[in-house]
């Protein structure tokens, strides 16, 4: 196969004529995002260079501790950006389940799948453990996003409904499985829907850039179903604790709605 093109510095900077395309339009349209589009263009571009150079110097430095090092800083971050990402007052109860739930549900897939199902020697590699891991923390993360805003605004929304059902006798979860279930089904509609998709109407990112870079179709294609199927894991698996647990903050010992 083919090794991969390089891009020239010109060539990288022909790339930008989208942006300015974009600027283009958003002036035109009235729509004052100009500011934003800038800082997100220019952010992207030296967050990338800084991670590319971090890369490179792993990839020929490998070690455990580098790469649990960066693992731990992926999961600290995307923890901090649930809290963040989500608009709602959230309890110290709710953000430690979310921190638990998005730290075991993914690490947990990680290892399965680099060990297991890559098997990856040694299992500490950063040019598979890094990038695969990114793919798991990062689709995780926006499950949880999903899952816990929709707990929390069903459980606000319906709080008479609950209380209702607390009333009957119905105990906490029986009164919360229809909030819950809506919760995760919305967490994993996207996952579905990327699968449902993926080789028809798209070629996934990890995919094209196989190919690009000279893998064949083939393994490419091979590579590609295990990742996702290994996304799928692990947004199920960090949703499912997420909401399961996340739902029992909203109540006290004595079965009563607090929240």
């Amino acid at each position: 196969m083919n090794e991969a093109m390089n891009l020239g510095i010109t060539q990288m900077i022909s790339a930008y004529i989208f942006i300015l395309i974009l600027l283009i339009i958003v002036r035109l349209k009235g729509i004052n995002r100009e500011k934003e589009i800038i800082i997100a263009s220019i952010r992207m571009t030296l967050q990338l260079i800084a991670t590319g150079y971090i890369l490179d110097y792993l990839f020929k430095n490998p070690h455990p501790l580098y790469t649990l090092a960066v693992i731990i800083i992926m999961e600290a971050f995307s923890i901090y950006n649930i809290t963040k990402r989500i608009k709602i007052k959230l309890s110290n109860k709710l953000k430690k389940i979310i921190a638990f739930s998005m730290f075991f549900g993914s690490f947990i897939t990680i290892l399965f799948f680099l060990i297991i199902v890559v098997r990856v020697t040694p299992w500490y590699n950063p040019r598979y453990f890094i990038p695969i891991s990114g793919m798991l923390i990062g689709n995780s993360m926006t499950g949880i996003t999903l899952g816990i805003n929709r707990l929390v605004d069903g459980m606000n929304t319906n709080k008479n409904l609950v209380e209702a059902a607390l009333m009957l006798g119905a105990p906490p979860k029986a009164a919360a499985k229809s909030i819950i279930d809506n919760a995760f089904d919305s967490a994993i509609l996207p996952t579905i829907n990327s699968m449902v998709g993926m080789g028809i109407v798209f070629l996934p990112g990890m995919m094209t850039g196989q190919i690009l870079s000279g893998t064949s179709p083939l393994t490419a294609i091979e590579y590609q179903i295990a990742i996702m199927l290994g996304i799928t894991g692990s947004v199920s698996l960090s949703v499912i604790l997420a909401v399961q647990l996340g739902y029992k903050t909203f109540f006290n010992k004595d079965n009563q709605l607090t929240y």
